[in-house]
């Protein structure tokens, strides 16, 4: 097994401006950490079995960032609806026109594997140079077992064509496709009884999530999504309370989810249920900014109840089209008033638990897998400061160089 030493590092080991080791050295051993902490106390052994040495420069390093919450593979693009809530419509507006998801559905279904391919992978390179090593991908723009298939193949094809770990998500109840109008519970059918076990099968699906709300589906039809997810063993997720309080975040707390995701709406209640079941609360700025709500999350009942926070990019082409995660860190900054160590936390181990990959710890420690970031920067608060300003210099995922700048 390949020894690779990489010293003259700042290190960062749990992305904590309070815990920066200078003079840092990492030892990695084929795919994980053997080894790290100040350079002079590294073992002697460790510098004669090293088959190869890289200066990082004095270059800050932090685990690698999780993007915990992206619904990065879909066909065209919604600027024009954008366009139309600048005149004054509404989400919900939008939706009941037949737009919003239901048009980048139909964009979906059209595109090809290949087509859906490279757009995608554009998006996850952008994502890439900014230091980004684990993403979760969910589908949901299909809406029917052909095309969620293509998209959740698609997902598993971008975690082979680069160097990144991808979680897949299986999204079918993500809304009412055109064809299933007012028959909400047969379609509820087809993704519990169909769609999840025929993408089971394919070893196709990592986690479950259901968009739970007025305009997707209500408590019971999500409770069915959760019962056909655990009859496969499959962990679940949602997105919850983020156009109004129904309830969701609890229901998703009562399975133990990964995740419950958006929370605008969360009450105290919901925040209680959480934080007993160990549920990641990820808070999605960009959508936040980008449809101009107006009720933030509840921070002080997340801080005070202890519930994990996480951080994402939501990518997406209605209400979040971003590729820049650290984008994000600067919006949960100035618009949830979030500190820089509770963002940091937010993409590295707090996003980790969200994604519920057991090769991502969002951390930095022996015998984790080598995931982690060299910065160009003084201090981790030009993270959440910068925007634009290229800060990433490498990226090593599973001890390997994955990205150089």
């Amino acid at each position: 097994m390949e020894t690779t030493l990489w010293i003259n590092a700042r290190l960062a080991p749990h992305a904590d401006p309070a815990t920066l080791v200078e003079s840092a050295s990492i030892v990695t051993q084929g795919s994980h950490i053997a080894w790290l902490g100040p350079t002079h106390q590294l073992p002697v052994a460790f510098r004669q079995a090293a088959t190869a040495t890289h200066d990082l420069g004095g270059a800050i390093v932090t685990p690698g960032l999780v993007d915990c919450h992206t619904h990065l593979v879909y066909g065209g693009n919604r600027a024009e609806e954008f366009a139309l809530r600048l005149a004054g419509a509404s989400y919900e507006d939008i939706a009941k026109r037949g737009g919003g998801i239901i048009s980048t559905v139909r964009a979906t279904r059209e595109a090809t594997e290949d087509e859906l391919f490279q757009a995608a992978l554009r998006r996850l390179d952008a994502l890439r140079s900014e230091g980004v090593t684990a993403i979760e991908i969910k589908s949901g723009y299909g809406l029917d077992l052909d095309t969620e298939r293509k998209m959740l193949r698609v997902a598993r094809r971008l975690g082979r064509a680069r160097p990144i770990t991808v979680s897949t998500t299986f999204l079918g109840a993500h809304a009412l496709p055109p064809e299933y109008t007012g028959r909400a519970n047969d379609y509820i059918d087809l993704v519990c009884n169909t769609m999840l076990p025929a993408l089971v099968e394919e070893k196709l699906v990592d986690a479950v999530d259901v968009f739970c709300e007025g305009i997707g589906f209500d408590l019971a039809q999500s409770e069915r999504v959760f019962q056909a997810a655990q009859r496969f063993g499959l962990p679940v997720k949602m997105h919850a309370e983020q156009l109004s309080l129904l309830g969701g975040a609890a229901l998703s707390a009562r399975y133990a989810a990964l995740s419950a995701d958006h929370l605008e709406f969360l009450d105290e209640a919901g925040v209680i249920a959480m934080r007993q079941a160990g549920t990641v609360a990820v808070l999605l700025p960009g959508a936040y900014y980008f449809i101009r709500e107006t009720q933030l999350p509840p921070l002080n009942l997340l801080r005070k109840h202890g519930v994990p926070i996480a951080i994402s990019t939501d990518s997406n082409p209605g209400t979040s089209p971003t590729t820049s995660l650290l984008l994000m860190l600067n919006m949960a900054c100035t618009l949830f008033r979030m500190s820089v160590a509770e963002v940091l936390a937010g993409v590295t181990t707090n996003a980790a638990r969200a994604l519920g990959h057991p090769d991502v710890t969002g951390r930095l420690t022996v015998g984790d897998k080598a995931d982690f970031v060299a910065w160009n920067i003084e201090s981790l608060a030009e993270l959440a400061y910068f925007s634009g300003l290229p800060r990433c210099q490498l990226v090593v995922r599973h001890g390997a160089t994955a990205y150089r700048a």
